[in-house]
């Protein structure tokens, strides 16, 4: 007979709530539908599914990884159906995108005209975030991929599609007097002010443990930026002694005027940008077709990048020489 795609959702619900009786009430249906559809499933399966007692209904043991794959498969059937009536409408669904503010311009932008030229019916709904907020949407499902600086060690939940790498430094004003020191070490940041983002971004992590493997206490941190607000206060950093982190790729834009990295090994971190969706979740052709053009995007960029990182840099190390002769 086959297993009926009504039983699985059953299923579902009541290992969801626990209840029989939640379960028909949250899918407005009968508890002896419910309860049938359960007896029918357990039956063409060929083993238990629940253990029931006067507490509720809880998963037996091989339930409880069968619930895990179904959960997504169901998922992915329901995505499917989905886009499948947004195309007979005239539409192809809508694609939910996470990005970093950085790599909006770069990545993002470029993929998306390509998709909006061949996929014209397509919508998207865009999240513009931090890394720490990216990922945590994507955990729940609010978005469907992911753009911006991976872990360095990629959950086992995510999966990640490597697109470019782009470097983090360690940034000043110009004629800091960081800058005229002969041989900057880390040492000499012990005193400094900061300006970086909260605790839970990756790149605030990158400092404090740099800081910490060279035995110095965390950065003392004067401004700390939530969200994107990163681009909007670079000027604070022109126009004090504030120490901050930056992309070595923003640095040769107009966001880094005014600035300078700091010429040490120690202040330069290297990272991988790239995108990342759910392990296990099948994602509908559009997203798919989206990350494709990421690819491509980002093979746009390698193809430019060397001089487009010569400019970017050749500023600030003409600056920083300049100053070591004052």
């Amino acid at each position: 007979m086959g297993v009926r795609l009504d039983d699985i959702d059953y299923f579902l619900a009541v290992a969801h709530h626990g209840k029989v009786r939640a379960a028909a009430a949250a899918l407005d249906v009968s508890q002896p539908a419910i309860t049938q559809g359960l007896q029918r499933l357990e039956k063409e399966l060929g083993f238990p599914l629940f253990e029931r007692s006067s507490r509720g209904m809880q998963l037996t043991a091989v339930a409880v990884q069968f619930r895990e794959r179904t959960q997504a498969l169901r998922a992915s059937l329901g995505d499917a159906i989905k886009e499948a009536a947004d195309m007979h409408l005239g539409a192809l669904g809508v694609l939910r995108v996470g990005v970093s503010p950085l790599y909006a311009q770069r990545l993002f932008v470029p993929a998306t005209v390509a998709l909006h030229r061949q996929r014209p019916a397509a919508r998207l709904r865009v999240m513009l975030n931090l890394n720490d907020a990216l990922i945590a949407a994507l955990r729940l499902g609010d978005i469907d991929v992911s753009i911006n600086a991976l872990p360095g060690a990629i959950p086992p939940d995510l999966h990640a599609l490597p697109l470019m790498d782009d470097a983090l430094c360690l940034v000043v004003r110009e004629h800091h007097p960081l800058l005229a020191k002969r041989r900057l070490r880390l040492a000499d940041l012990m005193d400094a002010q900061w300006i970086l983002p909260g605790p839970a971004v990756a790149a605030r992590r990158n400092v404090e443990g740099r800081l910490a493997e060279a035995g110095l206490p965390p950065p003392r941190v004067t401004v700390e930026m939530g969200n994107t607000a990163g681009g909007q206060l670079n000027q604070l950093i022109a126009q004090s002694d504030l120490v901050s982190i930056m992309s070595e790729s923003q640095l040769g834009t107009s966001s880094g005027q005014g600035l300078a990295p700091l010429p040490m090994a120690e202040a330069r971190f290297t990272r991988t940008i790239g995108a990342l969706t759910r392990r296990g979740v099948v994602l509908p052709p559009l997203a798919q077709r989206f990350l494709e053009l990421l690819e491509e995007t980002a093979r746009g960029e390698a193809g430019a990048g060397p001089a487009r990182r010569r400019s970017a840099s050749a500023a600030p190390a003409a600056r920083v020489k300049k100053q070591g002769r004052g």
